[in-house]
């Protein structure tokens, strides 16, 4: 007789309680806790449907394993072998996430068509022909990729079985669902349990696999906070409704570095890769505007020109606003308050309005001289040369603080055609090798000397 036990597990990570708890002991959610009931007959579970997937793993001593020869899937497509590290990495489970009809379906399909390895692209949300009609439109090339619409997992394993592919394509793990399990497809149970045997499947046979999930309303992962420590790379594909431009962000990366992000641009035919990105961050504007500075920051090994936008004027209400996009609001505040104190501009009484120009959100703190320059262009009602480029930290007493990689800066703006490149103090060997103005200055009130008076 099937006894079945009643178990509360929690939405948010997954693990389970055997009494239910107003908050997760784990993971501390409140309200998180399901109740599942369990039946005490142990069934079939999906590793032992796969076993022809397993191999014997032996241990081996860390000085005979060989790493110099690491083995890269590369692809015609710079920007998404620039934020993998190099190429996806034969074994790996990469999850890329991204607000809905951002393009995330587009670029995996783009993406599969221009590998040269059998690729199997599994959609649990569109059937095969409607796959092939946008496969059609992007026009990219068909090479080896096989498409199949399923949702359930030993359905696919089947199909995985016959064709023996190289990269599996998911899309998406929201959308399958394993018979050996109860709960319906989306459910935390089932994201973990399809996850689980994907991950031992490349594991086991070496095929990389890819999974598109979707983003809650709060903006994160749908599905147990545990799916994200078990793959290798999880990929934010970022963008606004109102731009054509997307950003490839990696969140984590255990082949590569975290701080590379590729850039596209949505159009009709697909996905176009951004090979400069100052088209997009830059105003094309000659005339000649206060409240406009230029800052150079960092992404990866990518140096890349932001402007920065600030409009300050006079409190209409009583309480002042401060307003801030693409860039931290409490950042925004500690340089008003490090002005207002070291620099004696005075903006208690003023409206502070920032903006990054192009959709784009950056937590550099290299652009904090371009944020300051911005607020003071517009106090004092003096624009800038455009041909004036910025990249410094700004401390809390006001300093100026070096930052990384500055000769790649210098290099970028002196390409872009900028005459003066401000930042803090610098190495004197620097003036001697390019052919742009360095000025190099310790404090605020130095800024203020040079630029405003």
């Amino acid at each position: 007789m099937n006894k079945e036990k009643v178990v509360f597990y929690c939405k948010n990570c997954g693990n389970e309680h055997a009494k239910w708890h107003g908050q997760c002991k784990y993971c501390k959610e409140w309200n998180s806790l399901k109740e599942k009931k369990i039946s005490s007959i142990k069934i079939k579970s999906q590793a032992e449907f796969g076993n022809y997937f397993k191999k014997e793993n032996i241990p081996i001593k860390i000085s005979e394993i060989d790493s110099e020869n690491e083995i890269r899937l590369v692809v015609k497509d710079d920007e998404w072998n620039r934020v993998l590290g190099g190429g996806l990495v034969p074994g790996s489970v990469c999850l890329i996430s991204g607000e809905p009809g951002i393009g995330k379906s587009t670029l995996l399909l783009q993406i599969s068509m221009k590998f040269d390895k059998r690729v199997l692209y599994v959609s649990g949300e569109e059937s095969q022909r409607q796959i092939k009609v946008r496969s059609e439109r992007i026009g990219k090339g068909i090479g080896q990729t096989f498409i199949l619409s399923e949702t359930e997992t030993e359905n696919i394993f089947e199909q995985i079985k016959k064709i023996n592919p190289d990269i599996v394509i998911i899309d998406s793990i929201q959308t399958l669902h394993s018979k050996m399990v109860d709960g319906s497809p989306g459910s935390v149970i089932q994201i973990r349990e399809c996850s689980s045997e994907l991950i031992k499947y490349a594991k086991n046979t070496g095929s990389a696999v890819i999974l598109i999930g979707h983003l809650t309303k709060d903006g994160n992962i749908a599905g147990p906070k545990v799916l994200e420590h078990m793959v290798d790379v999880v990929i934010s594909f970022e963008g606004e409704n109102n731009h054509s431009y997307r950003i490839l962000r990696a969140k984590k990366n255990r082949f590569g570095s975290t701080s590379e992000i590729g850039i596209y641009e949505m159009l009709s035919s697909g996905l176009r890769e951004v090979k400069n990105p100052n088209e997009i961050f830059l105003t094309l504007n000659s005339s000649e505007m206060s409240g406009h500075a230029i800052g150079m920051s960092m992404e990866g090994i990518r140096p890349l020109t932001l402007e920065v936008q600030a409009l300050v004027s006079t409190a209409v209400y009583g309480t002042p606003q401060r307003s801030s996009t693409g860039l931290n609001s409490k950042r925004l505040n500690m340089l008003l308050a490090v002005l207002e104190k070291r620099a004696g501009i005075q903006l208690s009484n003023k409206d502070v309005f920032l903006n990054i120009t192009g959709g784009v959100k950056s937590e550099d703190p290299s652009l904090d001289l371009a944020i300051v320059s911005a607020i003071l262009s517009s106090y004092h009602d003096i624009p800038l040369n455009e041909k004036i480029c910025f990249a410094s930290e700004i401390g809390l007493s006001g300093e100026l603080r070096p930052v990384i990689k500055l000769d790649k800066r210098i290099s970028e703006a002196e390409k872009l055609g900028y005459q003066l490149f401000v930042t803090s103090n610098f190495k004197k060997d620097l003036t001697e090798k390019k052919g742009i103005k360095i000025l190099g200055l310790e404090k605020i009130g130095s800024l203020i000397t040079n630029l405003f008076k």
